[in-house]
């Protein structure tokens, strides 16, 4: 087998890797609660109505 060869295959195995790592996470992540959400959103809300 050509090097080319070897090394497309290695770089198309990574990339699938990556891919399948990264929609596992975001399929499997937890969404946060509601509090969560609205305690990480008021100091930008805070920030922009005050200037």
């Amino acid at each position: 087998m050509k090097f080319e060869s070897l090394m497309l295959k290695g770089l198309f195995a990574a990339c699938l890797l990556v891919c399948a790592l990264t929609m596992g996470s975001m399929v499997f992540a937890k969404a946060p609660s509601s509090a969560q959400v609205i305690a990480h959103a008021a100091p930008a809300a805070a920030a922009t109505l005050s200037g």
